[in-house]
This record gives C-alpha cells, structure tokens and sequence, in this order.
C-alpha cells in the first residue's frame, strides 16, 4: 500500500468493509464508517477536516494515521482545440499525465495507470519512457477525484500512460469504486478500459468487469504486430479473438433481443503508411473479426521522433474505412485531439518533466 508523502494512508479507495475497519482500529464508533464513504464518493471532500460531521476528536484521530488522497494538479496545458493536459504528481514522486477532452455535451477523461510503461510499442511515447512503477487505486482516481472538470464528465477511458492489465488489481479497484453504489454510482458503460492484449489481465477483465474493452490491434497479422508490439510476441491477437469468441461479444451466439446492451468491444487501429495500411490489411482485419461484434477506431500517428513510421493522408483513412464498413465492420475514424500540446494518442510521457524536477532538486 502506498502512503502519502506525510506517510498518512489515502482512505480515496476503499471500500465500505475497509473504512469499517478503519474506524475499528481507530476506536471511532461504527456509523463514521458510513459517514467517510459519503463524504469520499457521494461529497467528494478535499480533506479530513472536511468531514464535518465527524466530531473533532474523531477528525485528529482519523487524520493523524490517513488522509483522503486528493491531490491537485501540478501543471495544465491548455489546447486551441479545448483538450487540457493536467500533470499528476505521484505519492513516490513521479508523475503522470491525465487528458481532458471536452467535445459538447460530452465531456472524457484519459487517465493513466502507470508512470511510464514496460510494453515497448514502437510509435508510443510512454513506452520510450521507461517504467518508473505502477500506480495505486488512489492514485488513479485522484486523476478524476481531483479533476477541476469531475462534474462535467460523461465518460473515463484508460488510454493513458501505462498498461492498465499490467496494474489489473489497481485498475478493477478503481473501476469498481466509480461503477458501486456505494461509491460513485456510475455506470459501467461509461468506462473503457483499453488493453495491448495480457492474457491474465484479459481473461480476469471478461470475467470481473462490465466495463467496455478495447483492445490495442494496430495490425491484423502477427508478424507485422510483433514488430510493431512486443506484446504480440507473448500471446497473439488470433489468441485474443479466440478467447473474446467465448463471452458476449460474438456474434455468433445465441442473442436475446430484449436484454439490455453489455459492454462493448472496440479495437484501436493506429494507420501507418506502408505498415498496415493496404487493402490486404483491410482483408485481413475482416477476416480476423468477422465473428465479433465489434468496432474499429482508426486513429491517425502522430509523428514522434527517431521513429521511421509515418502516418497517411485523410483519403488513405476514408478509403480504409470505407472497405471495412463495406464488409460488415463498424469502423469510425477518431478525431485527434490536443496534438499541440503532446496530449494525443501515443504522445504522453512525463520524462521530460522528471528529469527536469530531479535537475532543479539537484541544483537546490
């Protein structure tokens, strides 16, 4: 369990049954435990000394040993396109970067799950990073906790720095506590977890969670994919089809029609010129999918550097889309969003930022 740097323990993440405990411990009579999760999920309180209705004596036990866990952002940077870029500092020192995206009526938030990450993909900043350590449940959602934006959000998506399934226990605690009654009460359907593809991760996600999937492809083929991610290498994306045959999103099983939409199945499809952008890629998407009730999200590269990969054209995108759509796959292209801030897919590192802070602390 990760403490604060005062090393006070965040209650930002428990359950019921661990602020019972919590109050057990602190001698404090059983109902404060009710009161600290309304105060956590329902008030959203900023501090110990918040929870006003705890009486004064219980406010300097519980804060002598705990803390919320709220902590704001260090840093933000604003887009021409309305997408803002907070820096998170986290409990052990790093940081990690959160995106905003107003769009309308609709408000997201990509949040990461890790500082830095280990799966290595050629076009992604964050992997170029390193990896300084995962992060915990308080940590992730402090990112929306401490939100200047939170009552705005429609929807939360892991795509973020890090891989979520490499944190799964972090990450199904922080989704838990957005999607229970007891905590932020929001509707599975809100959240996307998106995922390179870790067999543990996967197979526990399909089996624990209601959250929409989405699955980080970028190429149909497993050589052209093991290049481009090493993950492929460890367990290939015909295995991960394989075993998302066996849950609801096939669209050859049985189907009620009168029960109610389940998550959702996307796959993350980054176009790269001459790479995975032919028709013969298209054919092999098709065929790799056509069993799966699924969407595909073309997602346009972001040049980053020292890399020999390149993105492709606006026609090139429509034309792909258009063969996919033609043979039976939901396919949208994403508009970009926050480029000239670096807060675009595969733009997020803080390593910069690091090394920065660790230079100034050294000069100090």
């Amino acid at each position: 369990m990760k403490v604060s740097i005062d090393n006070r323990i965040p209650l930002l993440g428990m359950t019921p049954a661990e602020l019972k405990n919590v109050a057990e411990e602190l001698a404090l009579p059983k109902f404060v435990a009710k009161q600290m999760a309304d105060w956590l999920y329902s008030k959203c309180v900023a501090d110990i000394d918040g929870m006003t209705n705890l009486s004064k004596a219980a406010r300097e036990k519980l804060s002598a040993k705990y803390c919320i866990g709220h902590h704001s952002p260090v840093e933000a940077m604003h887009s021409v396109d309305g997408t803002i870029k907070y820096l998170y500092r986290t409990l052990d020192g790093h940081f990690v970067e959160t995106v905003y995206i107003p769009d309308g009526d609709r408000a997201t938030l990509c949040v990461s799950s890790q500082v830095g990450c280990k799966m290595g993909c050629a076009f992604c900043m964050t992997g170029r990073q390193g990896f300084n350590g995962s992060l915990s449940a308080s940590e992730i959602l402090n990112q929306i906790y401490a939100l200047p934006q939170r009552e705005r959000l429609t929807n939360i998506v892991f795509m973020g720095q890090g891989e979520p399934f490499d944190n799964y226990e972090a990450v199904l605690r922080a989704t838990q506590v957005l999607t229970e009654e007891w905590g932020f009460g929001w509707s599975p359907k809100r959240i996307t977890v998106s995922t390179v593809g870790l067999k543990k991760g996967l197979q526990r996600f399909l089996d624990e969670s209601k959250c929409h999937l989405a699955i980080s492809l970028h190429h149909p083929l497993h050589e052209g994919r093991s290049a481009l991610m090493p993950a492929e290498r460890a367990y290939s994306v015909a295995e991960m089809v394989a075993l998302l045959s066996n849950y609801d999103f096939c669209s050859r099983r049985p189907v009620d029609p009168s029960a109610p939409k389940q998550r959702r199945l996307s796959f993350e499809y980054i176009v790269f010129r001459g790479i995975n952008d032919s028709m013969e890629h298209a054919r092999a998407l098709v065929n790799l999918l056509r069993d799966l009730d699924c969407r595909i999200n073309l997602i346009r590269f972001h040049d980053i550097p020292d890399t020999p990969l390149h993105g492709v054209d606006d026609a090139a995108m429509v034309r792909f889309r258009d063969y996919l759509t033609s043979h039976g796959l939901f396919t949208t292209i994403r508009a970009s969003r926050g480029q000239d801030i670096y807060a675009a897919c595969g733009l997020l590192s803080t390593k910069k930022e690091e090394e920065e802070r660790n230079q100034a602390t050294d000069q100090a």
